[in-house]
């Protein structure tokens, strides 16, 4: 990428202070993939001018923190702004935390957040006097992480946890297939609060721009073409899609701090980069029409399990 088409950082990420990129890095881990490889395929991103980089232990079993900790090391620490993950909520915070610090081989991450937290039940345990906020603001207080926060697909638990201050950032699906509770509650809730917002799902898992069920996983059963007759015709169907500059452009539209994207091979830092450079705010009639075109496109594609109904 030349030099006048680097990323260059935007705005600060709610009240942390720090100054993020529109895009952020994410799904970096493929052990069918040497870790040299993917380290590079990493830095590639961070020299695009990137800054913010994703990882949790259960991304194939730590060997995407092995990764974003190799890719962020050469760099000033506070060039880049790493979030990881605590995915054990019955489990005690600052052990897992240790964990996830030295598969990273780093002092401090920047976010830690509860991964995946969906169920009020367990939104509410963690909420207790000593329970796992409380445990996650002491790791912030002994400086293992800078800030706190969740990722989640539950629009009544991202509500219940920005209303009670618990939260220096939430994680949460933002894209053309997404419950629009997100989009319509909490997007501008988080920004009246001055939490950062860090959003993904722009592709839908990938549903939305290739024929998967999810994250490079192929469909195992596909539907069948129709003959002009009315007879069934033994070919596979020819399965909707929408563009990476399609699926892009509406979310940057929608305006969230990050948009966390997976760019876990460098055609997919192409596409998106270039979708990025040629990004400008969509009308409403083309959001519409993005958004009509994205339920077609997930259909036949398995459960959109981000969403509170999965196979809305």
């Amino acid at each position: 990428m030349a030099e006048d088409e680097r990323f260059t950082p935007r705005r600060e990420l709610g009240r942390t202070g720090f100054v993020a990129t529109a895009l952020g890095v994410g799904d970096l881990a493929d052990r069918a993939v040497p870790v040299e490889t993917c380290v590079a395929t990493a830095r590639r991103a961070l020299d695009s001018g990137l800054n913010v980089i994703d990882t949790a232990p259960n991304y194939e079993d730590g060997y995407s923190e092995e990764i974003v900790g190799r890719a962020v090391r050469e760099r000033p620490r506070d060039s880049v702004f790493v979030i990881d993950k605590i995915d054990h909520y019955d489990r005690p915070v600052d052990t897992q935390i240790d964990g996830s610090l030295a598969r990273l081989k780093l002092d401090h991450a920047d976010l830690f957040v509860f991964h995946g937290l969906s169920a009020m039940d367990a939104f509410d345990r963690l909420c207790q006097s000593g329970g796992g906020f409380d445990e996650l603001a002491d790791a912030v207080k002994a400086g293992k992480c800078r800030f706190r926060g969740i990722s989640s697909h539950s629009p009544d638990v991202l509500h219940a946890a920005l209303a009670a201050g618990v939260c220096d950032v939430v994680m949460f699906p933002v894209g053309p297939f997404v419950d629009p509770r997100y989009v319509t509650d909490i997007l501008p809730l988080a920004k009246a609060l001055g939490v950062g917002t860090v959003c993904f799902k722009t592709f839908g898992a990938g549903k939305l721009v290739g024929d998967t069920s999810g994250y490079n996983q192929p469909l195992k059963t596909r539907p069948r073409g129709k003959l002009s007759s009315g007879g069934s015709d033994d070919a596979e169907a020819i399965l909707p899609r929408l563009s990476v500059a399609e699926c892009l452009h509406y979310t940057l539209t929608l305006d969230p701090d990050v948009a966390l994207l997976g760019l876990s091979y460098p055609n997919e830092h192409d596409a998106a980069f270039a979708a990025a450079r040629s990004f400008r705010p969509l009308t409403a009639g083309q959001m519409d029409d993005v958004r009509h075109r994205a339920a077609d496109a997930r259909r036949d594609k398995g459960p959109c399990w981000w969403n509170p109904d999965p196979n809305a």
